[in-house]
């Protein structure tokens, strides 16, 4: 089968989570013998910033990992009727223009040959219903969501067995735990600061707990102003800045634990759907201690896979227990492995993917 994704950067994951699973998800799709072709807009804002702020060197971590995957750029005008040759399965994720989004389910409708979904793995038809309203849709055949919450917006508006759930997964070829344990003294903390989303939280959940632990923190990320850099400084936390998705498994394997400290949105209206970091931190076998979220689709088995806090007190319980209690450690670290690896790796989602495809398959020929 040839596969077709429109993405807003493979090559890129400078603010861009959802190249980390994309890239998995590729990959696997390949090795299963599709033919994967991927495209994004030449001028893509992750792709220029991270060239601004690093240069073209640091592609090379993504292009070591990923050799069996390319992109091909395209301009403001670009030849649909060639990109789309031979397509049997063509995806669109949520970050491209709407003008390209209703282009090609244009050529579905005309007479494309042609699977059509359409991929939201973003809070905005939640919190900016309005916006997402402005995509043509009229001619997909189905919506990958990756939440119950946000398959339950698309399903009030007429896509009802349509709108499938596609949970992000963890890349377990490249996340996982190291072959040799080394010294592992500090926290770690991956994660971008954003919009004021998690500011709060960030201090209550992760930097005064670590300070009070004693055993420094490490932070990765990017879009952190001066006076998060400030804050970062007052508690004593090392900033390093952007670090490359592929990068994670190494810097993971270093530290003692790391966190979640999901946004205040999807706390508040998007339960049971994590950050990917989550699924890629018990990938390579790290402890977690999470901020509270609600766990509604039942991904993870809380208290076994991670601890949760349920405020700053109990985060710093947790991640005192963590530090003097090696078994806890070894507890955490497996647990939260075993049940990526039975449930939530790229490979899985690659096989819930075709599934949907086939599903949708016998559906337009029942009705034909």
């Amino acid at each position: 089968m040839k596969i077709v994704y429109f993405t807003h950067s493979l090559l890129s994951c400078w603010n861009h989570g959802n190249a980390h699973f994309l890239r998995g998800v590729l990959r696997d799709l390949t090795r299963k013998g599709h033919e994967v072709v991927a495209y994004e807009p030449a001028d893509s804002w992750s792709l220029d910033s991270l060239r601004r702020d690093h240069g073209e060197d640091a592609l090379a971590a993504y292009r070591a990992a990923y050799p069996e995957l390319t992109s091909l750029a395209y301009g403001p005008e670009p030849d649909l009727d060639r990109m789309l040759d031979g397509a049997d399965l063509v995806l669109v994720h949520e970050w491209n223009e709407p003008w390209l989004v209703a282009a090609i389910g244009a050529k579905r409708v005309a007479g494309g040959r042609f699977t059509l979904l359409f991929h939201d793995t973003h809070h905005r038809v939640v919190s900016d219903p309005e916006a997402m309203r402005r995509y043509d849709l009229d001619g997909y055949d189905g919506i990958l969501a990756f939440g119950e919450t946000v398959a339950l917006r698309y399903r009030d508006w007429g896509w009802r067995d349509r709108a499938f759930v596609w949970h992000e997964a963890a890349d377990h070829l490249l996340f996982c735990p190291p072959t040799g344990e080394g010294r592992r003294d500090r926290l770690v903390w991956i994660g971008n600061w954003g919009d004021e989303e998690r500011s709060e939280e960030l201090e209550g959940y992760l930097f005064r707990p670590a300070q009070q632990l004693g055993r420094g923190l490490d932070v990765y990320g990017v879009r952190y102003p001066d006076h998060a850099l400030a804050t970062l400084a007052r508690y004593g936390a090392r900033y390093h800045g952007w670090a490359a998705n592929a990068a994670a498994p190494a810097i993971f394997a270093r530290h003692l634990a790391t966190a979640h400290v999901p946004r205040r949105f999807y706390v508040e209206h998007l339960p049971g759907i994590p950050t990917i970091r989550v699924f890629e931190a018990l990938s390579c076998g790290i402890p977690l201690v999470s901020a509270p979220w609600q766990d509604s689709e039942r991904l993870f088995r809380v208290g076994t896979d991670f601890l949760m806090a349920q405020n700053e007190r109990e985060m710093e319980d947790h991640l005192r227990a963590v530090q003097a209690d090696p078994d806890l450690r070894r507890s955490l670290a497996a647990r939260g492995r075993e049940t990526i690896l039975a449930r939530h790796t790229c490979a899985h989602r690659a096989d819930e993917l075709l599934a949907i495809v086939q599903s949708l398959a016998t559906e337009i020929r029942q009705t034909a």
